[in-house]
């Protein structure tokens, strides 16, 4: 039983690895970091083969990447394989059915293809040209590591109805033009346009607005209808255009409201709000980019806003200790409702993203909503018991407990001062 439990706590490691796994994984990403060095290093050495000179100078060198390349992309593909079983959607299947899953998935199917015609290869003979299809194949695999490739991958199957129906369009309309064009100007030019499988060509090439020139019509009839078959083809060629344009930045928007709404829900002091009044929250958020090594808020600053991590890294630096905040972390909630000087300093450690809500506007927000208000303020002080830094990361606590109020005073100041007015 303890050597299952090993192997399977190491298909879990590895799979983590891959995919992937918890935020601030430097194994997981210096794997994916190398990955997507190699591809690209590919890419590059499947271009310079191309040209002569080069070849035989670098030739061993080439050499030398692509048996690297093979030996890599091949222990990589093993090893999905294995951990197959890991991936949340083939989690309820038995080993062997999960493995084929992944093998018949796209993802799997470009991993295979990047490597196997190279060792069917050595024990088939083939055409050496048709291995360079393959290897261009290994740029496909880039989309696992890319948000934005994957987002648009996504885009085209979502829409593949909607882009069939385009392309069955664009045939038919290049069917119609070449049929016309072919009547028109056959005559003319029986070499050229004496047949409509000779005409289509020239009906592709001019609705497409590539325009080769190597087919043009002569007759002032064949010219007028070579104009409306540009124009045809400008609004032809607009429609998948749009289409997958308009899906696209749907998409981003999309995965962009699922990241921010998680992040705002997450909040302790927002988590009791509903989905009308976290919407309400989220329209107030404002996007800021910082640099490596900048400062965000410094200790003593009036804490006059809250921070999300978008993305990247942010290093906190209390009294006693350093806490680091990744994408998904927040602090500073409490500053909004009680304008608290800070008491830690937070810098950036990579470039980050952060979404900034401003107290002002949660407090207007408030003023518009009095049950968002009293719902905030219950929250904010059931949490004044609690530990000095939450487990999310947050250390406004600390802030509550030791800050200065937003007139300048010290808080037991203010107290006393509120102690004195019944002698008063």
């Amino acid at each position: 039983m303890a050597r299952i439990k090993r192997i399977a706590d190491l298909r879990r490691r590895i799979y983590e690895i891959l995919e992937l796994g918890t935020f601030g994984d430097w194994t997981s990403i210096l794997v994916s970091r190398l990955i997507v060095a190699l591809i690209i290093l590919n890419l590059i050495t499947i271009t310079l083969e191309s040209v002569p000179e080069l070849a035989a100078r670098y030739g061993l060198l080439f050499a030398a990447v692509e048996a690297v390349s093979i030996l890599v992309f091949t222990v990589e593909y093993l090893l999905r394989l294995w951990v197959a079983v890991e991936h949340a959607p083939y989690g309820h299947l038995a080993g062997r059915r999960a493995r084929m899953r992944y093998a018949i998935s796209p993802a799997g199917i470009v991993d295979l293809l990047a490597v196997l015609p190279f060792w069917v290869a050595l024990l088939v003979p083939i055409d050496l040209r048709i291995l360079l299809v393959f290897r261009i194949v290994r740029f496909l695999k880039l989309a696992r590591y890319s948000p934005a490739m994957r987002s648009l991958l996504d885009v085209l199957a979502r829409e593949r109805r909607a882009l069939t129906g385009c392309f069955v369009i664009l045939i038919g309309v290049a069917l119609v033009a070449a049929s016309v064009m072919y009547h028109v100007e056959r005559e003319a030019q029986p070499e050229k346009l004496g047949t409509i499988p000779d005409a289509m060509w020239w009906a592709i090439v001019t609705l497409g607005t590539v325009g080769y020139g190597d087919v043009v019509p002569i007759t002032p009839l064949g010219r007028l209808v070579a104009a409306f078959t540009i124009f045809s083809g400008i609004v032809v060629l607009a429609l998948p255009i749009g289409i997958i344009a308009t899906a696209f930045a749907e998409e981003i928007h999309r995965r962009e409201f699922v990241v921010t709404w998680t992040m705002v829900a997450r909040v302790p002091l927002f988590a009791e709000l509903n989905a009308v009044e976290i919407a309400d929250v989220m329209r107030l958020l404002r996007s800021q980019s910082v640099d490596p090594g900048s400062t965000i808020v410094r200790r003593g600053d009036p804490g006059h806003s809250m921070y999300f991590v978008a993305g990247g890294e942010v290093e906190i630096e209390l009294e006693a200790s350093k806490v680091r905040l990744g994408v998904g972390d927040f602090f500073g909630e409490i500053a909004l409702l009680r304008r608290t000087r800070r008491t830690a300093t937070a810098k950036a450690i990579t470039r980050t993203s952060l979404l900034v809500l401003d107290a002002q506007d949660l407090h207007a927000l408030m003023e518009r909503s009095p049950s968002l208000a009293a719902r905030l303020k219950d929250v904010a002080s059931k949490r004044l018991g609690g530990k000095r830094i939450s487990p999310e990361g947050d250390i406004v606590e600390q802030e509550l407990a030791e800050g200065v109020v937003e007139e300048g005073a010290p808080a037991r100041e203010k107290a006393a001062r509120k102690q004195k007015k019944p002698e008063d």
